[in-house]
């Protein structure tokens, strides 16, 4: 399965972008689907997952200004981003896994990952 991002690039503090990631899938049974992202010198957090209930977790830092949501006819996720900081710049990695994503330890992510994609946040 391939896992492609779209939608970052440069946006103001305060500001709003869309995410897209889209899965092409062969034998790759998609349960659940979700962001992380990597910000300069820092390592690799979780922003948000769904699964294919429409469950969704988010990080704490992230609660009430993102949104995760799927489109599963389209195998396709989005994270709506409000009220961006500087601090959020980093880059956007896309995660898939065969499992709910209660079976996976999020801290090493699920099955498949993105190439990423850079989100800058200017100040």
């Amino acid at each position: 399965v391939q896992l492609v991002e779209s939608g970052g690039g440069l946006v103001q503090a305060g500001g709003s972008l869309r995410l897209s990631c889209g899965a092409s899938v062969s034998d790759f049974n998609i349960n659940s689907m979700g962001w992380y992202r990597q910000a300069p010198g820092l390592q690799r957090e979780l922003v948000a997952v769904i699964a294919s209930s429409g469950s969704t977790l988010y990080a704490d830092s992230v609660k009430g200004r993102f949104t995760i949501s799927g489109d599963d006819a389209k195998n396709t996720i989005y994270l709506q981003m409000n009220s961006l900081g500087p601090k959020e710049t980093a880059v956007y990695f896309c995660n898939g896994g065969r499992q709910n994503y209660g079976d996976y330890d999020l801290g090493d992510g699920m099955d498949c990952w993105g190439k990423g994609n850079l989100v800058t946040v200017s100040s």
